[in-house]
């Protein structure tokens, strides 16, 4: 395979484990890997809006400088709180058999990261002038079907509606419409990021990749599996998908329009944060110490190093 010029990202979600795409990201943008679009959900939809606006702010330096601000703040923000609800604003629950309603763990509806984003993001100017394309995962909540809000349509809302865990804060309303974490439905996007996209390389961030379950799992084990699997069964599913459009479109050469051209030279690559961190199947995703932060954030650019070399 040559160098990879440009590259389009799916980010998936994992409450803090998205700590480990910051370093992903950190590496591609100090190594000048051009980005052509981002999909993603939950914490891979904050990751995309905060590198988006920093690239308007000064380019791959201020990107960098900002994702690392973003999240030193975050890690400040749920500290300083100290609310359950603030520690779980931002993560992936790892809740076992009791499942509260909002009213009960937050009365107060507090969501911390409605107030960093706001502080750090300026929504308006992101959608009329953002660099890359943004793609992004809500679900709504009569169906269970995803959304796909684009750029334009990118706004403080459609974020934390993509990372609105129903155990903890009541779903966002967007056009009259109810939505929780993007992760149930979309957990990242790819479909439509390859369909509105050119790029030869579309790059997968997993965060949630099930691992082996021994044999004398217990009930904690066993529920963290079933909360993988159903965070990854979109991904899963999108990615099948893209495999067996590309195989038909190379078996049928004749194929000409636009997306049949596109599948024959995609290359997908995989990066898993589970493959990369030995600790991984055990580490909470409400774990928002700075100290683990920035092990996951070191973790996530040497493998991003890695894929680059």
């Amino acid at each position: 395979m040559g160098p990879v010029r440009s590259v389009c990202l799916a980010l998936q979600g994992g409450g803090a484990l998205g700590a480990f795409t910051w370093g992903v990201l950190d590496a591609l943008l100090g190594r000048g890997v051009e980005l052509e679009a981002i999909s993603g959900a939950s914490a891979g939809a904050v990751n995309a809006v905060v590198l988006a606006d920093g690239l308007l702010d000064g380019g791959p330096a201020q990107a960098r400088e900002k994702l690392s601000r973003f999240w030193r703040k975050l890690s400040d923000i749920i500290f300083l709180s100290g609310s359950p609800a603030a520690q779980a604003a931002f993560g992936a629950l790892d809740l076992l058999s009791v499942r509260p309603s909002p009213a009960l763990l937050n009365p107060f509806g507090l969501n911390p990261l409605r107030d960093l984003l706001r502080q750090e993001i300026d929504f308006d100017r992101l959608q009329r002038e953002s660099p890359i394309r943004l793609f992004i995962a809500a679900t709504r909540v009569d169906d269970g079907s995803a959304r796909i809000f684009r750029t334009e349509e990118v706004t403080l809302e459609v974020v934390l509606a993509s990372a609105c865990l129903p155990q903890f804060h009541d779903a966002v309303e967007i056009d009259g419409e109810a939505y929780w974490d993007g992760g149930y439905s979309a957990n990242p996007p790819i479909m439509e990021l390859v369909r509105a996209t050119r790029s030869s390389d579309l790059l997968v961030v997993e965060l949630t990749t099930p691992e082996p379950l021994g044999a004398d799992a217990g009930g904690t084990q066993i529920e963290r599996r079933l909360r993988e699997f159903a965070l990854g069964a979109s991904l899963q599913r999108e990615l099948d998908t893209l495999l067996d459009l590309q195989r038909m479109c190379v078996a049928e050469p004749a194929a000409r329009s636009r997306l049949a051209r596109r599948l024959r030279t995609l290359r997908v690559h995989r990066l898993s944060a589970q493959a990369h961190l030995p600790e991984a199947p055990g580490l909470n995703g409400l774990d928002l110490t700075w100290r683990g932060l920035s092990r996951l954030s070191e973790s996530g650019a040497a493998a991003g190093e890695r894929w680059i070399a």
